[in-house]
């Protein structure tokens, strides 16, 4: 089991550094090139102070392991994030993601929408926490997480794929190659060349 996150009075946590250190202002609208496109419905919405306070708010999100580990995880989150863009479903997810950072998210649920650092603080939180009986993303990506013999029958493996798979597995996973897997596996290669790390093993939940 992992532990569930929690919000620190300050700073990034982890094993050293902080999330701004690996992606600065620059960088951050180089990753997310078309947040302000006039396109895009909730342009200007994603700031980049608003990504860092966000980051900030739980230990060990992208402060985790060496530099490589840092990179790859922001890389998995902002490409898992990339493409699952329709919010956080359902009572439980948002009466616990408000309970671990002080917001009442039950009463108030347009406040993911509409707080930008909110919005960000939300999806760390459900990257940082294990959901029933599936790890977190964050301990899959660091490579803290063990597979146990149910994980080996399932074919799970560890890498990038099972992070789909434990996010939404029911609707990208073991269903042969398709376009949702591929897109997130696109995003996830682009953040990797951008931040300057390896790809690891395993990208896809196909099978």
């Amino acid at each position: 089991m992992t532990p569930t996150p929690t919000v620190p009075s300050g700073g990034g946590g982890g094993d050293g550094g902080d999330v701004g250190s690996i992606i600065s202002q620059t960088l951050f609208n180089q990753l997310l090139k078309y947040r302000n496109d006039a396109r895009c419905p909730s342009n200007v919405f994603y700031t980049y102070n608003a990504f860092i306070a966000g980051a900030r708010s739980f230990n060990g999100f992208g402060t985790t392991g060496d530099a490589n580990i840092r990179r790859r995880e922001l890389a998995a989150f902002l490409a898992q994030t990339s493409h699952e863009t329709t919010g956080t479903n359902y009572n439980y997810n948002y009466g616990q993601a408000g309970r671990a950072f002080g917001a009442d998210l039950i009463n108030n649920p347009d406040l993911v929408a509409t707080d930008l650092v909110i919005s960000f603080r939300t999806a760390i939180w459900f990257w940082m926490t294990p959901q029933g009986n599936k790890p977190s993303s964050h301990y899959v990506i660091t490579g803290r997480w063990t597979l146990f013999d149910a994980d080996k029958s399932a074919n799970r493996v560890l890498g990038y794929g099972v992070i789909t798979n434990t996010i939404n597995g029911g609707e990208e996973s073991r269903r042969g190659a398709n376009d949702r897997v591929a897109s997130m596996i696109g995003f996830y290669r682009r953040y990797c060349d951008i931040l300057g790390v390896s790809y690891g093993n395993n990208l896809d939940c196909y099978n």
